[in-house]
Protein backbone atom coordinates (compact mmCIF):
# COMPACT_ATOMS: atom_id res chain seq x y z
CA UNK A 1 0.00 0.00 0.00
CA UNK A 2 1.50 3.57 -0.79
CA UNK A 3 1.69 5.99 0.91
CA UNK A 4 0.27 9.26 0.72
CA UNK A 5 2.12 11.60 2.76
CA UNK A 6 -0.08 14.67 2.34
CA UNK A 7 -3.14 13.20 1.30
CA UNK A 8 -5.89 15.75 2.99
CA UNK A 9 -7.72 14.45 6.52
CA UNK A 10 -11.15 13.88 6.35
CA UNK A 11 -13.24 13.61 9.04
CA UNK A 12 -14.06 10.63 10.69
CA UNK A 13 -18.04 11.13 10.14
CA UNK A 14 -20.20 14.41 9.57
CA UNK A 15 -23.55 15.13 11.47
CA UNK A 16 -26.77 16.47 10.24
CA UNK A 17 -28.87 18.51 11.99
CA UNK A 18 -30.61 21.24 13.11
CA UNK A 19 -28.84 24.02 14.20
CA UNK A 20 -29.14 24.25 17.87
CA UNK A 21 -26.55 25.94 19.47
CA UNK A 22 -25.15 29.47 18.90
CA UNK A 23 -21.63 28.33 17.32
CA UNK A 24 -23.80 26.49 15.03
CA UNK A 25 -25.62 29.09 13.47
CA UNK A 26 -22.48 31.43 13.51
CA UNK A 27 -20.39 28.60 12.03
CA UNK A 28 -23.76 28.91 9.24
CA UNK A 29 -23.41 32.53 8.64
CA UNK A 30 -19.52 32.71 8.08
CA UNK A 31 -20.12 29.75 5.30
CA UNK A 32 -23.04 31.46 3.66
CA UNK A 33 -20.76 34.53 3.54
CA UNK A 34 -18.07 32.87 2.47
CA UNK A 35 -20.01 30.88 -0.52
CA UNK A 36 -22.77 33.25 -1.32
CA UNK A 37 -20.72 36.50 -1.00
CA UNK A 38 -17.17 35.66 -1.16
CA UNK A 39 -16.90 32.81 -3.59
CA UNK A 40 -19.86 33.68 -5.89
CA UNK A 41 -20.14 37.29 -5.72
CA UNK A 42 -23.93 36.91 -5.48
CA UNK A 43 -24.13 39.51 -2.50
CA UNK A 44 -22.57 42.42 -1.50
CA UNK A 45 -20.94 41.90 2.12
CA UNK A 46 -24.04 39.50 3.39
CA UNK A 47 -26.51 37.26 2.30
CA UNK A 48 -28.87 37.64 4.97
CA UNK A 49 -32.63 38.62 4.75
CA UNK A 50 -36.06 38.75 6.17
CA UNK A 51 -36.19 34.95 5.75
CA UNK A 52 -33.52 34.38 8.04
CA UNK A 53 -35.51 35.58 10.61
CA UNK A 54 -38.02 33.09 11.04
CA UNK A 55 -35.97 30.42 8.92
CA UNK A 56 -35.30 27.04 10.73
CA UNK A 57 -31.49 26.44 9.94
CA UNK A 58 -29.74 23.06 9.06
CA UNK A 59 -25.99 22.25 9.75
CA UNK A 60 -23.79 19.63 8.81
CA UNK A 61 -20.85 19.27 11.59
CA UNK A 62 -17.52 17.93 11.05
CA UNK A 63 -16.61 15.37 13.89
CA UNK A 64 -13.39 13.83 15.05
CA UNK A 65 -14.41 11.06 16.73
CA UNK A 66 -17.13 12.24 18.88
CA UNK A 67 -16.12 15.75 19.16
CA UNK A 68 -17.87 18.48 16.81
CA UNK A 69 -15.23 20.49 15.27
CA UNK A 70 -17.04 22.85 12.41
CA UNK A 71 -19.93 23.84 10.06
CA UNK A 72 -18.87 22.81 6.83
CA UNK A 73 -22.66 22.95 5.30
CA UNK A 74 -25.68 24.74 5.65
CA UNK A 75 -29.10 25.05 4.47
CA UNK A 76 -32.22 26.85 5.81
CA UNK A 77 -36.37 26.06 5.80
CA UNK A 78 -39.45 27.96 6.08
CA UNK A 79 -43.04 27.64 5.57
CA UNK A 80 -44.30 30.84 3.09
CA UNK A 81 -47.76 29.56 3.79
CA UNK A 82 -49.47 26.73 5.65
CA UNK A 83 -48.18 23.55 3.81
CA UNK A 84 -45.61 25.02 1.26
CA UNK A 85 -42.32 25.10 2.66
CA UNK A 86 -39.10 26.42 0.63
CA UNK A 87 -35.46 25.17 1.11
CA UNK A 88 -32.77 27.80 0.41
CA UNK A 89 -29.31 28.88 0.97
CA UNK A 90 -27.70 25.58 0.13
CA UNK A 91 -23.79 25.79 0.92
CA UNK A 92 -20.95 23.36 1.23
CA UNK A 93 -17.20 24.33 2.25
CA UNK A 94 -15.12 24.12 -1.19
CA UNK A 95 -13.04 21.86 0.55
CA UNK A 96 -16.00 19.10 2.04
CA UNK A 97 -17.55 19.12 -1.58
CA UNK A 98 -16.30 16.14 -2.49
CA UNK A 99 -17.30 14.17 0.25
CA UNK A 100 -20.05 13.19 -1.73
CA UNK A 101 -22.88 13.13 0.49
CA UNK A 102 -23.35 16.44 2.56
CA UNK A 103 -25.11 18.59 -0.02
CA UNK A 104 -27.49 15.22 -0.85
CA UNK A 105 -27.75 15.12 3.48
CA UNK A 106 -28.98 18.41 3.79
CA UNK A 107 -31.45 18.03 1.00
CA UNK A 108 -32.66 15.08 2.38
CA UNK A 109 -33.19 16.38 5.91
CA UNK A 110 -34.62 19.86 4.90
CA UNK A 111 -37.38 17.99 2.86
CA UNK A 112 -37.85 14.95 5.35
CA UNK A 113 -38.00 17.77 8.56
CA UNK A 114 -40.66 20.24 6.67
CA UNK A 115 -42.58 17.04 5.46
CA UNK A 116 -43.22 16.17 9.17
CA UNK A 117 -44.08 19.78 10.10
CA UNK A 118 -46.61 19.24 7.73
CA UNK A 119 -45.30 20.50 4.22
CA UNK A 120 -47.66 19.42 1.17
CA UNK A 121 -44.99 21.21 -1.28
CA UNK A 122 -41.66 21.90 -0.78
CA UNK A 123 -39.87 24.02 -2.98
CA UNK A 124 -36.16 25.55 -3.98
CA UNK A 125 -34.40 27.83 -6.69
CA UNK A 126 -31.57 25.45 -7.19
CA UNK A 127 -28.60 27.31 -8.95
CA UNK A 128 -28.30 25.30 -12.80
CA UNK A 129 -25.31 23.81 -12.10
CA UNK A 130 -26.80 21.92 -9.12
CA UNK A 131 -30.13 20.67 -11.32
CA UNK A 132 -28.81 17.26 -11.62
CA UNK A 133 -28.13 16.52 -8.25
CA UNK A 134 -31.69 17.66 -7.45
CA UNK A 135 -33.42 15.67 -10.01
CA UNK A 136 -31.03 12.07 -8.98
CA UNK A 137 -32.79 13.50 -5.51
CA UNK A 138 -36.50 12.73 -6.77
CA UNK A 139 -37.21 16.61 -7.44
CA UNK A 140 -38.52 18.13 -10.99
CA UNK A 141 -38.20 20.54 -12.58
CA UNK A 142 -41.11 23.61 -12.74
CA UNK A 143 -39.50 26.28 -14.36
CA UNK A 144 -36.21 28.68 -15.33
CA UNK A 145 -36.16 32.01 -12.95
CA UNK A 146 -33.42 34.78 -12.30
CA UNK A 147 -31.86 35.43 -9.30
CA UNK A 148 -29.55 37.93 -7.88
CA UNK A 149 -28.84 38.63 -11.92
CA UNK A 150 -28.14 34.30 -11.78
CA UNK A 151 -30.12 31.74 -13.84
CA UNK A 152 -31.90 29.25 -11.58
CA UNK A 153 -34.52 26.43 -11.43
CA UNK A 154 -37.83 26.56 -9.38
CA UNK A 155 -38.03 22.62 -8.48
CA UNK A 156 -39.92 20.86 -6.43
CA UNK A 157 -39.38 18.06 -3.98
CA UNK A 158 -41.31 14.59 -4.64
CA UNK A 159 -42.65 14.49 -0.89
CA UNK A 160 -42.87 10.47 -1.49
CA UNK A 161 -39.27 10.11 -1.70
CA UNK A 162 -39.12 11.61 1.88
CA UNK A 163 -40.24 9.91 4.64
CA UNK A 164 -41.11 12.78 7.62
CA UNK A 165 -38.35 13.41 10.00
CA UNK A 166 -39.47 14.06 13.33
CA UNK A 167 -35.86 13.95 15.28
CA UNK A 168 -34.16 16.79 13.27
CA UNK A 169 -32.21 17.72 16.21
CA UNK A 170 -30.61 14.58 16.34
CA UNK A 171 -30.53 14.57 12.39
CA UNK A 172 -28.90 12.11 10.05
CA UNK A 173 -25.20 10.78 10.17
CA UNK A 174 -22.85 11.21 6.57
CA UNK A 175 -19.47 9.27 5.92
CA UNK A 176 -16.70 10.67 4.14
CA UNK A 177 -15.80 8.57 0.96
CA UNK A 178 -13.00 6.74 1.30
CA UNK A 179 -10.74 6.07 -1.27
CA UNK A 180 -10.46 2.10 -2.70
CA UNK A 181 -7.24 1.19 -1.54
Amino acid sequence: MMFEPFAPFLPSEYRIKFATEAWEREGAARLRRRVFCTEQGLFSGDDRDAIDDHAILLVAISLWGVAADDVVGTVRIHQAEPGLWWGSRLAVEAGHRRVGALGATLIRLAVSSAHALGAQTFLAHVQTQNALLFQKLHWDLLEPVDLHGHPHLRMQADLAYYPPCFTPEIGFQALPARKAA
